[in-house]
Order: C-alpha cells, then sequence, then structure tokens
C-alpha cells in the first residue's frame, strides 16, 4: 500500500506559479500535494488584474511563455468553471513617438494577429476609448481576462476534484531536503520538490536567492465603478505600458518616447505607474497600477499616487463617472536581470519565482519548460 505521506512532487507554495506546477505534474500522471503557509492563497496571484498578457511581454523565452500559457489558460478555464470575462488588448497611442514605437512592434514576429488601427477606425470598435488626441491603436486578440480573486480558488479546487492533487493549507514548510519535507505538521517525502515561495526570500534556500540580488515590487491598485452601461471592449493600457513592458521598451524607438514621457510624465515615471484597465462581469474596473522597490516594503498606499493612476484612467476611456470601492496593495519579487529565477539546489529540487510580475501570464508556460528539462 502506498504511503499517503509520500508524493512523486511537492509544490511549496498555493499561488499561480505553483498551481501551474501541480496542474503539469498531475496532467503527467504524477502524484501531487501542494503546501501552503496560508489558509488560502492571499498573496500576489488574488491581487492583480487577472490579466493574461502576451503583447508586449519581452521577446524571446518571457513572449514564448506567454503564448503557451494563454494556450493552457483557454483549455483549464472552462474545464475548472473559470469566466473569461474578456477578451483582447486596446493600446492607445497619443504621442506621435509613442505611435513610432507601436509601428516598429508591428513589424515584429510577436506582432502576429494585431493590428494598429487608426483612430476612426479604434473610435467605431472601441467606443468606449477617449480617442481625443490619439495618434493610433494598437489592438491585439491574444489577451484574456479572468477575475483573479476567484479564478485562483477554482483551480485549486478543479485541481482537486479532476486531477487529485491534495493540497495542505495553513502548514509551513520549515525545510526541504528532498526527498523530505518537513511541514509546521508533518513530514512527507516526495521524489521532486518544486518551490514556489513567491515573496519569501529571507525563508527557504535564502542563501541561494541571496547572489541574484531580489528585492520586492510593490503596487497599489484600485476597483473603479463606473456609469451603469458603461463597457470595455477588452483590457486597455496607454503609452506609459510602452516604456514598461520590454516588447516594446527595448525597441529602438522607445528611447525617445522615454524622453518625452520623463519630461512630461516624469512624477509618474518616479512612482513606475503605467496605466491598466480591465472589467469585471458586475460592470466595475480594475484600475492600476505603480512599482515601488526596496528589501521591505510599507504596506501602505500613497494618495497622491491614486491620483495620478485616475488621471490617466480619465484621459484614456469616455468615463462620466469613477467613483473609487476598493484600494489595495500588491507585492512580487523583482529582479533587474531577469523575468523568472529557475534555480536547481539539487538534481531532484527546482527553486522558482517569476520576478517580474508576469505569474498569470507566463506560470503554465514556465512549469512546461521546469518539465521538459527535469
Amino acid at each position: 500500500m502506498q504511503n499517503p505521506q509520500h508524493f512523486d512532487l511537492i509544490v511549496v507554495g498555493a499561488g499561480i506559479v505553483g498551481l501551474a506546477h501541480a496542474y503539469t505534474a498531475a496532467s503527467r500522471g504524477l502524484k501531487v500535494c501542494v503546501v501552503e503557509r496560508d489558509a488560502a492563497c492571499v498573496g500576489a496571484s488574488i491581487r492583480n488584474f487577472g490579466f493574461i498578457t502576451v503583447t508586449g511581454q519581452g521577446a524571446g523565452d518571457t513572449w514564448r511563455r506567454a503564448r503557451r500559457a494563454r494556450e493552457v489558460w483557454g483549455d483549464v478555464a472552462p474545464k475548472a468553471g473559470i469566466a473569461a470575462v474578456h477578451h483582447g488588448l486596446w493600446l492607445t497611442a497619443f504621442r506621435p513617438k509613442a505611435l513610432a514605437v507601436l509601428e516598429e512592434f508591428m513589424a515584429t514576429p510577436m506582432a502576429e494577429g494585431c493590428a494598429l488601427l487608426d483612430v476612426g477606425d479604434a473610435a467605431s470598435r472601441a467606443p468606449a476609448l477617449q480617442l481625443q488626441g490619439a495618434q493610433g491603436v494598437l489592438y491585439s486578440p491574444h489577451e484574456m481576462r479572468v477575475e483573479s480573486r476567484t479564478a485562483i480558488g477554482q483551480l485549486t479546487r478543479w485541481l482537486t476534484e479532476a486531477l487529485g492533487v491534495t493540497f495542505r493549507f495553513s502548514e509551513a514548510v520549515l525545510e526541504v531536503a528532498t526527498p523530505k519535507v518537513r511541514t509546521s505538521r508533518a513530514v512527507l517525502h516526495a521524489e521532486r520538490v518544486a518551490v514556489c515561495t513567491n515573496t519569501d526570500l529571507n525563508g527557504l534556500f535564502a542563501e541561494r536567492l541571496s547572489p541574484h540580488e531580489l528585492r520586492l515590487c510593490q503596487l497599489q491598485m484600485l476597483r473603479v465603478q463606473p456609469e451603469p452601461g458603461f463597457e470595455l471592449p477588452g483590457s486597455v493600457m496607454m503609452d506609459l505600458s510602452l516604456v514598461r513592458y520590454h516588447g516594446y521598451s527595448k525597441l529602438r524607438t522607445a528611447g525617445a518616447l522615454r524622453t518625452q514621457l520623463e519630461a512630461e510624465e516624469g512624477e509618474s515615471l518616479a512612482h513606475g505607474i503605467h496605466l491598466i484597465v480591465v472589467q469585471s462581469a458586475d460592470g466595475s474596473l480594475v484600475v492600476g497600477d505603480s512599482h515601488h522597490y526596496g528589501p521591505v516594503l510599507e504596506p501602505f498606499a500613497d494618495q497622491r499616487v491614486d491620483e495620478l493612476i485616475l488621471q490617466h484612467l480619465r484621459h484614456t476611456l469616455r468615463l462620466k463617472q469613477a467613483h473609487v470601492t476598493e484600494r489595495w496593495v500588491g507585492t512580487y519579487p523583482s529582479s533587474a536581470s531577469t523575468d523568472c529565477l529557475i534555480d536547481r539546489p539539487d538534481e531532484a529540487t527546482r527553486l522558482v519565482l517569476v520576478t517580474s510580475g508576469t505569474g498569470a501570464s507566463t506560470a503554465f508556460g514556465i512549469a512546461e519548460d521546469v518539465f521538459s528539462a527535469w
């Protein structure tokens, strides 16, 4: 009889990166256990936009993983009862230099399936966009949006019921010495262990993380209630995103745009603000975000940052009303050199951290890469 405390894979952490590894392993027939210190996932995986972003991700592995993760989301979401709230991305370029970045982007392989629309065409297809003074609009069909606050829980239940994944919540992992995993409640065993602990940089394998000079990134987000009947055509961005997302910011023309934005939007850039707007099923808008960095960050939102985000919101959408109903902060690990850290403490153990805030967009692709190389 098989030992109930023995698994093929133990995953430490029940955020989206951990769940992606659990799904990838379980779908290959492995016996999987996920151990999570909290009673439920309450970190960055539920404090984001639920925006599976492909277009604009950094060229190479990040964009490739995002493309694959979007395919997996498209397959898994309906099986898990997770609704796709909307699809597509609309990015408005208000400055000629922003349009130049989009034109250069359209000449890259990453623009496959996308379209650069003139203002008239965009206005007819997306009347919610405020296009006065706009130069053009990038449309991408690849994006998908889920409600992250509920999607993570739904995905967890489906992994349990459909794929037999065992979850142990409210249980901290104290030591990983594969095949042994010692927790606050038991000693478990597994042939392999995937450690996906997000912001816990000073716990498990801290000595291996230290050379990578990781820091924390904290963002501010809001939920905004628009007027009744307001409907977004999909997820929305604007000029500031073009110097934030590496798929745009690494292009030759992005330097001139950044110089202009530093002169015109210096305060927003100083707070790491770039506008993303998505819509929930109840009609409310999830709006953000900002980026502040450090070894530790105080959990207090800055009213001025919220004001700047709301200014960009009103400039980008034709809103009659924008009543803030919720405010929150989220935190994720950040690296200046890589979007994802995959470390190998030994042959049977993998340490996986998304270090770019792209967990929802890339985790399923990352997990497949981890297992393919394992």
